[in-house]
């Protein structure tokens, strides 16, 4: 089954949705700026996403397969928001092709149409991007 990944802001799906987690992070980043590590700003933003009545899951496990063979190992996004959309956050100064590499992964195998990377560790202000998975 062949499958496209995209890293794209013209293709908008789920857009009020995408919005709304949007608007926690930069909630979040407005309250506590850039400089904490990864937790705080997990911790932070799942109680911003319960006052602003945005459904969620986090770190749930999602299980993997190869070649039809189910693994023992698993992956655990940061979020999962309104059961279609993974949030991968990250604290550090930039985002990297690896943290890229992983919330593609991360569609790939789980199937959901779209990812966000938010990093609050960015100065001076919040960073994110969106991707988009496209199955053929």
């Amino acid at each position: 089954m062949n499958k496209k990944i995209a890293q794209t802001n013209k293709e908008i799906i789920y857009p009020k949705e995408s919005y709304n987690i949007i608007g926690a992070c930069y909630e979040v980043y407005n309250a506590l700026g850039c400089g904490f590590l990864e937790a705080v700003y997990q911790e932070s933003l799942a109680i911003e996403f319960k006052l602003r009545k945005i459904p969620f899951v986090e770190q749930q496990e999602m299980k993997l397969n190869y070649k039809g063979v189910p693994l023992k190992q698993g992956f655990k996004p940061d979020f999962i928001c309104y059961d279609k959309i993974i949030l991968e956050i990250k604290a550090v100064p930039n985002l990297i092709d690896e943290f890229r590499a992983q919330i593609i992964n991360y569609l790939s195998a789980s199937h959901f149409q779209l990812g966000l990377l938010v990093n609050f560790g960015h100065y001076p202000g919040l960073e994110y991007e969106r991707f988009v998975f496209i199955p053929d």
